[in-house]
Order: C-alpha cells, then structure tokens, then sequence
C-alpha cells in the first residue's frame, strides 16, 4: 500500500509541475519540501507535549497531527515567499523546461511520501499500516522491511545527518541521530501490540534512571532460567540497566513490551557532548527474575506490573541488552514519549546487587515462540 501511495503522489505531483510549474519553481518546491521536512521533525514532540496539555483528548494522535501540521504550514509560507519573489517566469529552454518538470515531480512526489509515511508512523494504528515494518510474531531489528525506494527512510536519513551535533541547547549539542537512533525502527517496534490493550504512549512520566549504580557489567555468574551460562556474542557486552518504572504511570506503562523498550549506545570516547554524533538502538533480551536468574523475553511478549508489585513509588527492573563493546549506553527510552539519560557505567565495589522482578510476567502464546516461517521482513514491499 505505501508503494502504490508513492506512486500516485510522485505522479501527481509530476503532472501538476509538467502543465502548470516551471523548472525553476519545480527546483524550489523540492527544496521547500526538504526543509518543511526538517522543521517538522525538529519540533513535532515539542509541539506534541503542548497540544496534549490543552486537549488530552488527541494524546494518541498529537504527534502525527503536529507533524503535519508543521509540514504543511512551512511548505506553505515557504511557497509563498518563493512565489512573491519570483514573479518573473524563467524558461530554461523546451527540453530542460520538459524533462526537468518531470524530474522535480518525482523527487517532490518522493520527499512528499517520505514525510507522510514518517506521520503514518508515529500513529496509533495497527502495525501493519502504513506498512509492516516488521514480523508481528518475531521481529528482527536488524531485518527491517521498507516501500518502495524507502522514501521515510530517506528523509529521516538525511535530517538525522544535518542534525548531527546541531541541536544544541545551553551549549550541550543534541542530535537526532542520538535522540531517536533508528527512528523508523524505533517508532514502528513500538506499534508491533498497540492493539493489544498495550498503550503505545504515557499520559505522566512513566521511567526513570538511578543518577549512580545505574548500569554495571553483567556479572559472570548470572544464570538463564534453567541455570546455564549466558552465551557470549562476538564484539558485545552483556549490561544490566536498572530502569525504575513509576507507579503513577502505571495506567499506561503497566503492559509493555521488550520492543517498545530500547537503550541507545554511543561511541566510546567519541564525544564530550554524548547527545551529539550518531547512536544505535538495542533492546533488551530479558530481565533479572526469580531466583536472581534472567528471564529471557521475546520482544513481542506483554509484560505486566501490578500495582501490588510496587510497595514505594517506583518499581526498579534490571534489564539486559547486549551492547556493542566499542560502545557506551547513553539514553534508555520507553514506549514513545519516554527518555532518560543513562548514569555512568560501575564496576567492582560500585556494582549494585541485583533485584529480581517477581511480578507478573506472562508466559508467550506458541505462536510468539515460534518462529515465523511465513514473514520475511528483510524483504522490501513491493
């Protein structure tokens, strides 16, 4: 579907630039388009958290509401000036005026696409729409499926890339790449069971980090389930973050998934400014159960908290990810309106003794343990 939606845009916007546009008009509206585009994705959250504050009512749908919105009205005022200052046709010639009418009109009708599809994204609709990014029953972060040509992969790419290091704020330089690291996976996992009683957003805020003991090395005598070691992966380490889950939240945040829960990982030593550059998002693979034991979790399995299972305010969980050895945890964010900073990695006397999460965990259906053999979500929709 986001396919054909492609292109039909691509050839609207063709035609429109072929019998009324110009060259030149066509260059502009690209251009146009492109930095609507980054104006939307700079501030849809911001404008998002405000919306929600005088009309909760639209909470599940702010974010794509606010994106649009952006992008609509900048293109807008943007076409408007454009226009006021170049009243003046300019014909480049009836072959360059033909071909590049028709060029402009395809890579418009793609950016157009892009930035629709990134709205579709962040909206509370089932996971299979605007397109199934990924396998419902299994899915591979590191095998994500994609439209055609993947034009949100595209436009998301391209501001991830402006943006690095360029958001700064009190001199602390904040990026994209960092702040939503594989935002297209990010926000299409979170979707994978939001029509499932599981609440793809929080109404408050739902997470929380220790500012010390926070994230330490997993020790080597933490044991599966069944008692075995925990097998070792080439070029990783197995890290547990304690993540305090809030009890007034618990409304929102009581179901989750393993999916819609991620620590972002940036380079070692790359940066004084952690929030600059570019990141990578890992989720985790489990979390400390019974017995002191890791409970190993598929990403599509719900897990509940009870509100019996959290005496104070908070409910403390550690979880594991596997991290990149060149790489430090840097941020942890929770469903899609959730992020906190990562304290800084202990070891040795520093290292906090793990708490085991006792509370109701449940066990996957069949079909969440077995693998798809239908899906293949490194394959492109075509």
């Amino acid at each position: 579907m986001a396919s054909l939606v492609m292109l039909v845009i691509i050839l609207a916007c063709a035609a429109l630039l072929y019998l009324k546009g110009t060259l030149v008009q066509g260059i502009t509206m690209v251009f146009n388009a492109i930095i609507a585009g980054f104006v939307a994705m700079a501030y849809f959250e911001t404008l998002a958290a405000m919306l929600v504050g005088y009309a909760s009512g639209v909470a599940a749908w702010s974010q794509t509401i606010c994106f649009l919105l952006l992008f609509v009205l900048t293109l807008a005022v943007l076409q408007t000036f454009a226009l006021q200052i170049g009243k003046e046709k300019v014909d480049m010639g009836l072959w360059p005026e033909r071909v590049g009418r028709v060029v402009c009109g395809v890579i418009l009708g793609y950016v157009i696409t892009g930035q629709l599809l990134v709205a579709l994204a962040v909206a509370p609709l089932p996971s299979q729409y605007p397109y199934p990014r990924f396998a419902d029953r299994n899915p591979d972060p590191s095998k994500p499926s994609a439209p055609l040509f993947s034009p949100d992969g595209f436009v998301t790419g391209l501001f991830g890339t402006i943006s690095e290091g360029s958001f700064a704020t009190m001199g602390d330089p904040k990026s994209f790449a960092v702040l939503h690291a594989n935002f297209l996976d990010q926000v299409h996992m979170n979707r994978i069971k939001g029509s499932q009683d599981v609440s793809i957003r929080t109404s408050t805020p739902a997470i929380g980090i220790p500012s010390k003991g926070g994230v330490w090395e997993a020790p080597s005598s933490l044991r599966d389930a069944e008692g075995k070691p925990l097998p070792a992966r080439p070029g990783e380490s197995l890290m547990l973050v304690r993540i305090e889950i809030k009890k007034n939240a618990l409304n929102d945040a009581g179901k989750f998934t393993l999916s819609q829960l991620r620590l972002v990982c940036t380079p070692k030593g790359g940066s004084e400014h952690p929030l600059a550059g570019r990141g990578t998002g890992v989720h985790p693979i489990g979390f400390v159960g019974r017995g002191g034991r890791l409970e190993e979790k598929t990403l599509t399995e719900i897990i509940t908290i009870q509100s019996a299972d959290v005496p104070d305010n908070v409910k403390e969980i550690d979880f594991a990810f596997y991290v990149p050895s060149n790489m430090v945890p840097t941020l942890v964010q929770f469903k899609q309106n959730n992020v906190a900073r990562v304290s800084a990695i202990v070891s040795g006397e520093d290292t906090p003794e793990a708490l085991p999460f006792e509370g109701a965990a449940p066990t996957a259906t069949p079909d969440e343990r077995t693998p798809d053999t239908d899906t293949t979500p490194d394959d492109q929709e075509m």
